[in-house]
């Protein structure tokens, strides 16, 4: 009998599963054997039911610039990720040791700012960026953690290394997607997760649940927790309702709340109820009209005060933005010298910043090689994939770069690793090489915690770097091992 991935094409570059042509990597041999005979007609099925599955829990996408702006199911992928646990440790302590320095860099900075005086991060840089609050200069949050939640983007480069690509500290989403995703494929492949050993996934509400109970204010036995959501309308909402859901905590907009005395209060039908502690998912900018935007009503007038006066706690912070500016992101190894005094497990990029003059004539040299970046946007948007741009698109960027150099970085291409797909085709299932990156979701409670896996993003169209959902993109399940095959 053939095997399903007697046909799978080979790709320059790191393939996850293959060594080579047929030959797994160690810690796939079992997913190779159990899936590599399993009948088309079933696999045909599973993928049916995981549609199914994923429709059913309301889990579509709108792909941006769709001129129907339909909603859509989220691509997923039926042949998993799969992390060794040797692997996994590399990336667990790469990315603590990162998320415990920008930490570090946040409280410095919005207290002593040690780190701008001593030249190791130029004050200009922080001092022109749009994410720094400096109304917020003299505060520190509940216990001196600013970042209760947050994302780190992973890729491999063609020998296999990782890098870590960008660093996602406000309200990093795609959390949901991790625990769908495991959902659904322990109910097509059940026996496939006790034969490998695959570690879970599903502690992931309960520990954020209790983080957040532990931010609140002294003295409070059964804190009232609350998931802040800027509405049905935000491409994040599912997650929203999701959490809300898993956590047994209610979801409010701003209207639902108000603030007195300092203090912040859920309109219910018996009377205001206090709130103690705010999983926020609404940026900085919209979040309190009497601080930042004037025009939000997606946030609560005067809950900065209440923040400020000790009477609510907010995850994350409010300020921390400046510290995934992707500016700053070239400063993250000094960082970690610099108040941990240890060298980066998990290596940058290397990353050009264009308000650099150096920088800046090397970059607009080279636009053609290299994928520019605006500093302040996410989501795959604001970028010129160099490589495969146009003269016009060049020119448009180069203008960009010189009116507001400031704004832009540019980093070379990283031929990110790929991982075996299913496409279904009109007459058989064909196996396509596809590149992907990882997202780890990083909690910070008393201590610093890992999801086991996180979510491995896939670029679905051949030859695509972007696998941002928003843009087309599609998901696996990631499977961190409890042992190394």
């Amino acid at each position: 009998m053939k095997s399903l991935f007697d046909r799978y094409p080979m790709k320059s570059g790191f393939d996850e599963m293959f060594e080579s042509s047929g030959v797994p990597r160690p810690h796939y041999r079992r997913l190779f054997e159990r899936l590599g005979n399993v009948p088309l007609e079933d696999l045909r099925l599973k993928r049916k039911q995981a549609d199914q599955a994923f429709l059913r829990q309301g889990i579509t996408f709108t792909v941006y610039g769709d001129a129907q702006q339909t909603e859509k199911i989220f691509p997923f992928d039926l042949l998993p990720r799969i992390i060794p646990n040797t692997e996994w440790q590399i990336i667990e302590a790469g990315t603590k040791q990162r998320v415990r320095a920008l930490n570090m860099f946040l409280v410095d900075l919005y207290g002593e700012q040690k780190i701008l005086k001593d030249h190791v991060v130029p004050r200009d840089l922080i001092e022109s960026s749009e994410h720094f609050q400096k109304d917020l200069v003299g505060f520190c949050p509940p216990k001196g953690v600013f970042i209760h939640v947050s994302g780190i983007d992973l890729v491999r480069n063609h020998e296999g290394q990782y890098y870590v690509l960008e660093d996602n500290l406000r309200t990093p989403s795609g959390i949901s997607y991790v625990l769908e995703n495991r959902l659904v494929m322990s109910q097509l492949f059940p026996n496939l997760f006790s034969d490998m050993h695959v570690r879970p996934v599903d502690q992931y509400p309960a520990q954020l649940l209790e983080n957040l109970k532990g931010l609140a204010p002294l003295g409070k036995e059964n804190p009232t927790v609350v998931l802040l959501t800027p509405g049905v309308f935000n491409s994040a909402y599912f997650e929203h309702s999701f959490l809300s859901l898993q956590m047994g905590i209610k979801m409010v907009e701003g209207r639902d709340l108000v603030v007195e005395s300092d203090k912040v209060y859920m309109k219910t039908t018996k009377g205001l109820e206090q709130i103690d502690v705010i999983y926020r998912r609404v940026d900085d900018a919209f979040l309190d009209p009497e601080i930042f935007r004037k025009d939000s009503v997606l946030g609560v007038p005067g809950l900065v005060r209440a923040y400020r006066a000790g009477n609510v706690a907010l995850a994350n912070g409010i300020g921390n933005g400046i510290a995934d500016d992707k500016a700053v992101y070239t400063f993250v190894p000094k960082m970690i010298d610099y108040y941990l005094s240890e060298q980066p497990i998990l290596h940058n990029v290397p990353t050009y910043l264009c308000g650099i003059p150096e920088d800046q004539q090397y970059v607009l040299e080279h636009l053609g090689e290299l994928v520019v970046k605006a500093v302040a946007e996410s989501g795959g948007y604001g970028m010129l994939m160099g490589p495969s741009s146009t003269k016009a698109e060049q020119d448009e960027f180069r203008k960009k770069i010189l009116a507001n150099p400031r704004s832009y970085i540019a980093q070379p291409v990283v031929t990110l690793s790929h991982h075996p797909c299913v496409f279904d085709g009109a007459d058989t299932f064909n196996i396509m090489g596809r590149h992907i990156d990882l997202r780890p979701f990083v909690l910070w409670g008393e201590d610093i915690t890992l999801s086991l896996g996180g979510l491995t993003r896939v670029a679905l169209k051949e030859g695509s770097l972007v696998v941002n959902s928003s843009q087309g993109g599609g998901s696996k399940d990631t499977w961190v091992l409890y042992g190394d095959e």
